[in-house]
């Protein structure tokens, strides 16, 4: 009988130790936060430490140790061109954020208006599907490209979250781009020390969304 006794109660102590030993492993799971962008967040003419995104990742791993940061950026990445590698990307690293800073290089090229805002959309609708909370991040063009075109692909981005349901982020080289001491010598690309600028303005939308 007391044999018996202590098997039945083994039973139960045992499952609620593996239960206990359990839990803890589903909580420290890894996340990822995936960045898609071009040149802006691929830290073109400085080393990858020095840019705006490992800056992000050297904070996160105080302030969010259990999230992981994939920068998979490219300099003269369009939006045509992310949308053809992210399904892949989500496939393989299933974020729980993505930023999207896209578009600047469709402008600078004079793509199609209806373009850019159907790859935004895109993007964006593709991510959050895969159960990714959605960061768009707009851009801005120099106004040689007319005052029609730029009005027009300034207002594609914030169609492109409310059309597919993501956020609007600011802009992230807000009190950069029109400094040309921060600025490198093409006028378009930010210095190593305006990075940390870029990461000041767009921040706080990032950590809301981890």
């Amino acid at each position: 009988m007391q044999r018996f006794l202590s098997r039945l109660l083994r039973g139960p102590l045992y499952s609620g130790l593996l239960c206990l030993l359990l839990i803890p492993l589903a909580q420290a799971k890894e996340q990822s936060l995936l960045v898609l962008g071009d040149s802006i967040s691929a830290a073109y003419g400085m080393s990858l430490e020095q840019g705006w995104v490992q800056q992000l990742a050297a904070e996160m791993a105080l302030s969010h140790p259990d999230y992981q940061l994939v920068n998979a950026s490219i300099s003269g990445e369009t939006t045509a061109g992310a949308l053809r590698r992210l399904p892949a990307l989500l496939a393989r690293h299933q974020p729980q954020v993505v930023v999207i800073e896209l578009g600047g290089n469709d402008g600078l090229r004079g793509f199609p208006i209806a373009s850019l805002r159907k790859n935004l959309h895109e993007l964006a609708a593709l991510s959050s599907a895969a159960g990714a909370r959605v960061l768009i991040l707009p851009m801005e063009i120099p106004p040689n490209y007319g005052s029609r075109y730029t009005r027009l692909f300034r207002e594609s981005f914030a169609l492109a979250a409310q059309s597919s349901g993501a956020q609007l982020g600011p802009f992230i080289l807000e009190g950069v781009a029109t400094d040309p001491t921060l600025m490198q010598s093409d006028g378009i690309h930010p210095k190593a020390e305006a990075q940390s600028r870029l990461l000041d303005n767009i921040r706080q939308s990032i950590i809301e969304l981890l």
